[in-house]
Parts: structure tokens; sequence; C-alpha cells
């Protein structure tokens, strides 16, 4: 981690249109001195992976509104191990609490729920980064 600013790749994976709490996001991890590449709606597993070497991201924040998280969060996961990438993958939005578990097992580094506090959201963030930089 050291001085360098951390760089966090955020997108909507699949056809979810919402996307008014992940541009919150975006500016909470903006405001907390991250660098945020926010790649838009209608991301595929290949654009989000492409998206993350290339700007060497340390963290892919998704968010999930449609109750695909079941099988778009482990797609996402799976696509990023399969691309060789040492990379968190967080996710945020409707997750209901039954299926965090499913999720973790899964390769999810974090999952955030609506609503969460600013201070939530960048301690998460930062917290899957110093896991991943500690392993």
């Amino acid at each position: 981690m050291g001085d360098q600013q951390q760089r966090v790749i955020l997108a909507k994976l699949g056809l979810d249109g919402h996307d008014r709490g992940i541009k919150v996001v975006a500016r909470i991890l903006r405001d907390a001195g991250m660098e945020v590449i926010y790649l838009g709606l209608r991301q595929t597993t290949a654009s989000i992976v492409a998206a993350a070497e290339e700007e060497d991201a340390d963290a892919i924040g998704l968010s999930m509104h449609n109750a695909g998280h079941l099988t778009l969060g482990p797609k996402m996961a799976e696509a990023i191990t399969a691309a060789g990438l040492d990379v968190p993958l967080i996710i945020g939005g409707i997750v209901p609490d039954e299926d965090v578990e499913e999720l973790m097992n899964a390769g999810i580094a974090a999952v955030l729920g609506p609503g969460a506090p600013a201070e939530e959201v960048v301690a998460t963030v930062q917290d899957a980064i110093s896991a991943r930089d500690k392993a």
C-alpha cells in the first residue's frame, strides 16, 4: 500500500441499470483520497477484468440491485482468478444477509448493504486491499 494512491474499479455488471448508489460510492472513495475508475452500466466480466489489468487496480467494486448477486458475483470472482489477478472483489447493494456467507465462500472479499455509512465503505475497501497486501 505505502504512499501510493489506492486505485478502485467500480462497475455495474450485467443488465442492472440502477446506478445512483455506485455513483455515491465513487464520490465517497474519491473524497477519501482513492483513485476511482467508474466503468458504468452493463459491463461484462471480461471488460471489468481488462480494466483492472490495464489500470493496475487495487480493488474491484460491483453494485448489485437486481438479485443477480449469487450468479454474477461468483462469475466475477472466477474471472478475476482466471486472469491471474490478485484483486479483492467487493459487492455492494441489495444482498440479503443469508446470502453473504455464500458470496464470501465464492471469493468475494466483502459485502456492503444499502445505505452503508461512508466510513464503513472506505474502511471495507481499505481492509480488503490490506488483507490482499498481507497475503
